[in-house]
């Protein structure tokens, strides 16, 4: 092998500095897409809890009058 040490060193630390970064972006896209996902959750189970009081109070209300236009 002809190679220099020294130059696939350089190279490897290179990579390995490349690897980092590249590791420490997925990372920050891993945690923003995380928040937004627990965002949407909350939402989520507002929306159901609205839906299922809708039903309660429609359950025992009984029949829905009319519109005022009729």
């Amino acid at each position: 092998m002809t190679d220099d040490p020294h130059g696939r060193i350089d190279r490897l630390e290179i990579r390995l500095t490349e690897q980092e970064a590249t590791i420490e972006d997925l990372n920050a896209t891993i945690t923003a897409q995380w928040k937004k996902i627990d965002a949407l959750v909350r939402v989520v189970q507002r929306l159901e809890a609205q839906i299922e009081e809708a039903s309660a109070r429609g359950a025992t209300g009984g029949a829905e009058p009319p519109p005022p236009h009729y």
